[in-house]
This record gives structure tokens, C-alpha cells and sequence, in this order.
């Protein structure tokens, strides 16, 4: 996984209870939405950024590993082709992202102020 998160999935589970709860009495998620039950210590967006990359880079960075003791003869076939894949995805999820920031970038450039 490439993002992982300090949230836990009560806060989750209380999000989703509160929008059921919303549902059921029929006033809107807005009125019903309690801000003081989300975490304190919740993470800015580049510090969320940063762990991503670190954990692509060192999704890379074993499949390099795995991959050069299987040319080696060492390493066990599943685990290189698994890392290998992982990898892969890693860098089609970083590809994807980079090129929707960069579209919303040229987005917001081509907005009239």
C-alpha cells in the first residue's frame, strides 16, 4: 500500500455511523457531523505526500533487492515475481497521481480571477 495512515478505523466507523444515523432521522450529514471526533493529531497533506513516496521508494527498493538475489540464484521465484508486481503498481499509482496534479495544476492556471 503506498499511503498509510495514523487514522484508525473507529474514526471511520464513527464517520460512517454518523452519516447512517443522519440518513435515518432525516436531517443532513452537515447537522449531524461532530468535528471535535476527529483526531487531533491528524497529518498535513505533505507530511501524507512524504510517507507515500518513502513507501514507494522502499516498495522499489526490495523489489531491486529480490530481484538481484534471483538473478543471483538465491531468491525464491514467488516472492521476486509478487515484489516485481508490486512495484509495478506502485509506480502506476505514482504515475496516475502525478498526472492528476498536474492537470489540476493546469486547471487552476487556466482559470480566469
Amino acid at each position: 500500500m503506498i499511503i498509510s495512515s495514523d487514522y484508525k478505523n473507529s474514526a471511520a466507523a464513527a464517520a460512517y455511523a454518523r452519516t447512517q444515523s443522519a440518513l435515518e432521522t432525516g436531517a443532513s450529514v452537515e447537522e449531524n457531523d461532530d468535528f471535535s471526533a476527529a483526531p487531533v493529531n491528524k497529518p498535513s497533506f505533505g507530511e501524507t505526500l512524504e510517507t507515500a513516496i518513502e513507501g514507494a521508494v522502499s516498495t522499489n527498493k526490495e523489489a531491486e533487492v529480490k530481484a538481484a538475489a534471483g538473478l543471483q540464484g538465491r531468491g525464491n521465484l514467488t516472492d521476486i515475481v509478487t515484489s516485481i508486481s508490486q512495484a509495478q503498481m506502485v509506480l502506476q499509482t505514482v504515475s496516475t497521481v502525478r498526472d492528476r496534479v498536474i492537470q489540476s495544476y493546469q486547471d487552476i492556471m487556466r482559470m480566469t480571477i
